[in-house]
Protein backbone atom coordinates (compact mmCIF):
# COMPACT_ATOMS: atom_id res chain seq x y z
CA UNK A 1 0.00 0.00 0.00
CA UNK A 2 1.35 3.28 -1.20
CA UNK A 3 1.89 6.02 1.58
CA UNK A 4 1.07 9.32 0.99
CA UNK A 5 4.25 11.94 -0.39
CA UNK A 6 5.44 14.20 2.07
CA UNK A 7 4.31 17.46 1.93
CA UNK A 8 6.63 19.91 0.70
CA UNK A 9 8.66 22.05 3.59
CA UNK A 10 6.85 24.99 2.58
CA UNK A 11 3.46 25.03 0.06
CA UNK A 12 3.47 27.65 -2.61
CA UNK A 13 0.70 30.14 -2.68
CA UNK A 14 -2.44 28.88 -4.12
CA UNK A 15 -3.33 30.89 -7.28
CA UNK A 16 -5.99 28.56 -8.15
CA UNK A 17 -7.79 30.10 -5.15
CA UNK A 18 -11.47 31.49 -6.45
CA UNK A 19 -11.63 35.34 -6.83
CA UNK A 20 -14.31 37.33 -8.25
CA UNK A 21 -11.45 39.12 -10.98
CA UNK A 22 -8.63 36.84 -11.00
CA UNK A 23 -6.75 39.37 -13.40
CA UNK A 24 -6.34 41.86 -10.47
CA UNK A 25 -8.03 40.48 -7.51
CA UNK A 26 -9.40 44.20 -7.04
CA UNK A 27 -13.50 43.38 -7.04
CA UNK A 28 -14.75 44.41 -4.52
CA UNK A 29 -11.60 46.10 -2.47
CA UNK A 30 -11.77 49.66 -1.17
CA UNK A 31 -9.32 52.24 -2.86
CA UNK A 32 -8.63 55.89 -1.60
CA UNK A 33 -7.26 57.94 -4.22
CA UNK A 34 -6.16 61.15 -3.21
CA UNK A 35 -6.27 64.05 -5.63
CA UNK A 36 -8.76 62.24 -7.46
CA UNK A 37 -10.91 65.01 -8.90
CA UNK A 38 -9.12 65.52 -12.24
CA UNK A 39 -5.93 64.27 -13.97
CA UNK A 40 -4.42 61.41 -13.21
CA UNK A 41 -6.21 61.19 -9.75
CA UNK A 42 -9.73 60.89 -11.93
CA UNK A 43 -8.23 58.42 -14.49
CA UNK A 44 -7.02 56.51 -11.74
CA UNK A 45 -10.23 56.17 -9.59
CA UNK A 46 -12.33 55.12 -12.65
CA UNK A 47 -9.46 52.54 -13.88
CA UNK A 48 -9.84 51.05 -10.10
CA UNK A 49 -13.83 51.28 -10.36
CA UNK A 50 -13.67 50.11 -13.43
CA UNK A 51 -11.45 46.92 -12.32
CA UNK A 52 -14.75 46.43 -9.19
CA UNK A 53 -13.15 48.46 -6.43
CA UNK A 54 -15.25 50.83 -4.59
CA UNK A 55 -13.32 54.20 -4.38
CA UNK A 56 -13.46 57.05 -2.11
CA UNK A 57 -12.55 60.46 -3.92
CA UNK A 58 -10.25 62.88 -2.06
CA UNK A 59 -10.43 66.37 -3.59
CA UNK A 60 -9.92 70.11 -1.82
CA UNK A 61 -11.39 72.49 -3.69
CA UNK A 62 -12.97 71.23 -7.13
CA UNK A 63 -16.05 69.30 -5.38
CA UNK A 64 -18.19 69.26 -8.96
CA UNK A 65 -15.44 66.97 -10.15
CA UNK A 66 -14.85 64.74 -7.71
CA UNK A 67 -18.85 63.90 -7.85
CA UNK A 68 -18.55 63.77 -11.22
CA UNK A 69 -16.07 60.90 -10.74
CA UNK A 70 -18.26 59.54 -8.22
CA UNK A 71 -21.36 59.33 -10.48
CA UNK A 72 -19.26 57.78 -12.80
CA UNK A 73 -18.16 55.08 -10.76
CA UNK A 74 -21.31 54.40 -9.28
CA UNK A 75 -22.72 53.64 -12.95
CA UNK A 76 -20.21 51.45 -13.09
CA UNK A 77 -21.80 49.32 -9.97
CA UNK A 78 -19.64 50.47 -7.62
CA UNK A 79 -19.67 52.15 -4.29
CA UNK A 80 -18.00 55.60 -4.35
CA UNK A 81 -18.02 58.76 -1.70
CA UNK A 82 -16.26 61.53 -1.87
CA UNK A 83 -13.91 63.03 0.90
CA UNK A 84 -12.73 67.11 0.89
CA UNK A 85 -9.47 67.28 3.07
CA UNK A 86 -5.64 68.84 2.99
CA UNK A 87 -3.34 65.77 2.71
CA UNK A 88 -0.78 68.53 4.43
CA UNK A 89 -2.87 68.57 7.70
CA UNK A 90 -2.32 65.11 9.68
CA UNK A 91 -5.43 66.10 11.12
CA UNK A 92 -7.41 65.69 8.02
CA UNK A 93 -5.67 63.16 6.57
CA UNK A 94 -6.75 60.66 9.76
CA UNK A 95 -10.03 62.25 8.93
CA UNK A 96 -10.20 61.52 5.24
CA UNK A 97 -9.00 57.57 6.38
CA UNK A 98 -11.32 57.45 8.89
CA UNK A 99 -14.35 58.89 6.97
CA UNK A 100 -13.17 56.06 4.18
CA UNK A 101 -13.23 53.54 6.12
CA UNK A 102 -16.25 54.04 8.09
CA UNK A 103 -18.45 54.45 4.31
CA UNK A 104 -16.50 51.76 2.59
CA UNK A 105 -16.06 49.13 4.93
CA UNK A 106 -11.69 49.43 5.24
CA UNK A 107 -9.35 50.10 3.12
CA UNK A 108 -7.38 48.01 0.84
CA UNK A 109 -5.70 50.42 -1.80
CA UNK A 110 -4.30 53.92 -0.84
CA UNK A 111 -3.20 55.80 -4.03
CA UNK A 112 -1.26 59.17 -3.13
CA UNK A 113 -1.82 60.90 -6.01
CA UNK A 114 -2.50 64.69 -4.67
CA UNK A 115 0.01 67.08 -5.37
CA UNK A 116 0.86 70.54 -6.03
CA UNK A 117 3.74 71.71 -8.43
CA UNK A 118 4.81 75.62 -7.72
CA UNK A 119 7.55 76.95 -10.51
CA UNK A 120 9.64 78.57 -8.14
CA UNK A 121 13.23 80.24 -9.45
CA UNK A 122 15.39 78.37 -7.02
CA UNK A 123 17.55 82.15 -6.25
CA UNK A 124 14.34 83.56 -5.23
CA UNK A 125 11.97 81.35 -3.98
CA UNK A 126 8.72 82.09 -2.33
CA UNK A 127 8.96 80.23 1.11
CA UNK A 128 5.21 80.17 1.32
CA UNK A 129 5.33 78.41 -2.19
CA UNK A 130 7.98 75.90 -0.60
CA UNK A 131 5.94 75.34 2.92
CA UNK A 132 2.84 74.53 0.76
CA UNK A 133 4.75 71.71 -1.90
CA UNK A 134 6.21 70.16 0.96
CA UNK A 135 3.13 70.00 3.07
CA UNK A 136 1.26 68.59 0.30
CA UNK A 137 3.52 66.31 -1.60
CA UNK A 138 5.44 65.04 0.98
CA UNK A 139 3.89 65.64 4.38
CA UNK A 140 0.94 64.46 2.61
CA UNK A 141 2.18 61.12 1.42
CA UNK A 142 3.40 60.80 4.88
CA UNK A 143 0.37 61.15 6.94
CA UNK A 144 -2.07 59.25 4.39
CA UNK A 145 0.21 56.55 4.64
CA UNK A 146 0.95 55.73 8.17
CA UNK A 147 -2.95 56.49 8.44
CA UNK A 148 -4.24 54.03 6.23
CA UNK A 149 -1.30 51.67 7.15
CA UNK A 150 -3.03 51.67 10.48
CA UNK A 151 -5.93 49.98 8.70
CA UNK A 152 -4.00 47.53 6.62
CA UNK A 153 -1.45 45.74 9.10
CA UNK A 154 -3.95 43.75 11.33
CA UNK A 155 -5.34 42.31 7.62
CA UNK A 156 -1.45 42.33 6.86
CA UNK A 157 -2.48 43.16 3.18
CA UNK A 158 -2.58 45.99 1.38
CA UNK A 159 -1.61 48.47 -1.42
CA UNK A 160 0.16 51.84 -1.76
CA UNK A 161 1.18 53.38 -4.38
CA UNK A 162 2.93 57.08 -4.35
CA UNK A 163 3.34 59.58 -6.90
CA UNK A 164 6.90 60.66 -7.69
CA UNK A 165 7.80 62.08 -10.57
CA UNK A 166 10.44 62.24 -13.78
CA UNK A 167 12.01 65.28 -11.99
CA UNK A 168 13.08 63.30 -9.12
CA UNK A 169 15.75 61.70 -11.65
CA UNK A 170 17.20 64.56 -12.75
CA UNK A 171 14.82 65.17 -15.57
CA UNK A 172 14.91 68.86 -16.36
CA UNK A 173 12.44 71.37 -16.35
CA UNK A 174 12.41 75.41 -16.00
CA UNK A 175 12.00 76.21 -12.38
CA UNK A 176 11.36 72.55 -10.87
CA UNK A 177 14.27 72.07 -8.97
CA UNK A 178 12.25 72.72 -5.35
CA UNK A 179 9.15 70.44 -6.43
CA UNK A 180 12.31 67.92 -7.69
CA UNK A 181 13.15 68.03 -4.47
CA UNK A 182 9.93 66.97 -2.69
CA UNK A 183 9.39 64.61 -5.33
CA UNK A 184 12.64 62.82 -4.75
CA UNK A 185 11.71 62.08 -1.30
CA UNK A 186 8.81 60.46 -2.20
CA UNK A 187 11.65 57.62 -3.99
CA UNK A 188 13.29 57.52 -0.56
CA UNK A 189 9.85 57.80 1.45
CA UNK A 190 8.74 54.75 -1.14
CA UNK A 191 11.99 52.73 0.04
CA UNK A 192 11.90 52.58 3.83
CA UNK A 193 8.24 52.23 4.10
CA UNK A 194 8.11 49.09 1.89
CA UNK A 195 10.70 48.07 4.82
CA UNK A 196 8.55 48.77 7.49
CA UNK A 197 5.56 47.34 6.13
CA UNK A 198 6.63 44.49 4.26
CA UNK A 199 6.23 41.92 7.34
CA UNK A 200 2.75 43.01 7.24
CA UNK A 201 2.06 41.80 3.65
CA UNK A 202 1.81 45.37 2.38
CA UNK A 203 3.46 46.61 -0.71
CA UNK A 204 4.60 50.27 -1.31
CA UNK A 205 5.86 51.29 -4.59
CA UNK A 206 5.69 54.56 -6.41
CA UNK A 207 5.41 55.92 -10.28
CA UNK A 208 7.79 58.67 -11.85
CA UNK A 209 4.86 60.14 -14.73
CA UNK A 210 7.04 62.14 -16.99
CA UNK A 211 5.18 65.35 -19.02
CA UNK A 212 1.51 64.41 -18.93
CA UNK A 213 -1.26 66.47 -20.09
CA UNK A 214 -3.17 67.14 -16.87
CA UNK A 215 -4.92 70.11 -16.04
CA UNK A 216 -1.73 71.31 -13.64
CA UNK A 217 0.63 71.22 -16.90
CA UNK A 218 -2.25 73.03 -18.91
CA UNK A 219 -2.90 75.46 -16.16
CA UNK A 220 -5.23 77.49 -18.06
CA UNK A 221 -2.53 78.76 -20.62
CA UNK A 222 -2.74 76.46 -23.85
CA UNK A 223 -0.05 78.49 -25.90
CA UNK A 224 2.72 77.98 -22.90
CA UNK A 225 1.39 74.24 -22.86
CA UNK A 226 1.90 74.14 -26.60
CA UNK A 227 5.40 75.24 -26.03
CA UNK A 228 6.39 72.83 -23.50
CA UNK A 229 5.04 69.68 -25.92
CA UNK A 230 7.07 71.06 -27.97
CA UNK A 231 10.14 71.71 -25.89
CA UNK A 232 9.81 68.06 -24.21
CA UNK A 233 8.15 65.23 -26.55
CA UNK A 234 11.49 65.67 -28.38
CA UNK A 235 13.33 64.24 -25.23
CA UNK A 236 11.30 61.43 -25.15
CA UNK A 237 11.96 57.67 -27.19
CA UNK A 238 8.31 57.82 -28.25
CA UNK A 239 8.64 61.57 -29.25
CA UNK A 240 5.59 62.78 -27.59
CA UNK A 241 4.00 63.71 -23.79
CA UNK A 242 1.55 61.40 -22.38
CA UNK A 243 -2.17 60.70 -21.13
CA UNK A 244 -3.40 60.43 -17.69
CA UNK A 245 -4.68 56.75 -18.64
CA UNK A 246 -1.49 55.36 -19.02
CA UNK A 247 -0.32 56.36 -15.52
CA UNK A 248 -3.38 54.80 -14.60
CA UNK A 249 -2.69 52.01 -15.97
CA UNK A 250 0.24 51.55 -14.19
CA UNK A 251 -1.00 52.34 -11.43
CA UNK A 252 -3.46 49.80 -11.81
CA UNK A 253 -1.06 47.14 -11.89
CA UNK A 254 0.85 48.04 -8.54
CA UNK A 255 -2.61 47.88 -7.11
CA UNK A 256 -3.30 44.40 -8.22
CA UNK A 257 -2.65 41.11 -7.25
CA UNK A 258 -0.24 40.77 -10.14
CA UNK A 259 2.21 43.13 -8.75
CA UNK A 260 2.01 41.20 -5.34
CA UNK A 261 6.04 40.48 -5.55
CA UNK A 262 7.04 44.21 -6.27
CA UNK A 263 7.84 46.59 -3.39
CA UNK A 264 10.09 49.74 -2.71
CA UNK A 265 10.05 50.22 -6.67
CA UNK A 266 10.01 53.33 -8.37
CA UNK A 267 8.32 52.97 -12.23
CA UNK A 268 9.69 55.74 -14.83
CA UNK A 269 6.43 56.39 -16.81
CA UNK A 270 8.06 59.32 -19.09
CA UNK A 271 7.85 57.73 -22.83
CA UNK A 272 11.87 57.27 -22.48
CA UNK A 273 13.10 60.75 -21.49
CA UNK A 274 16.58 61.20 -22.21
CA UNK A 275 17.86 63.97 -20.83
CA UNK A 276 18.25 62.84 -17.20
CA UNK A 277 21.49 63.74 -15.34
CA UNK A 278 21.57 60.09 -13.96
CA UNK A 279 19.61 56.48 -14.72
CA UNK A 280 20.76 55.07 -11.28
CA UNK A 281 18.21 54.72 -8.75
Amino acid sequence: MKSDPPEPASKPINHSLPRPNVQTGLEGKVALVTGASRGIGRATALALANEGADVSINYLKTSSGAEDVANRIRRMGRRAVTVRADVGSRAEARRMVADTVKKLGGIDVLVNNAGVLKRLDVMNMSESALDEMVNVNLKGTIFTSLEAARHMIPKKSGRIINLSSVFAKGAWGRNSTLYSVTKGAIVTLTKRLAQELGPYGITVNAVAPGFIKTDMTVEGNPERFRRWVREIAPRTALRRIGEPEEIASVILFLASERSSFITGQTIMVDGGRGDLLSSSA
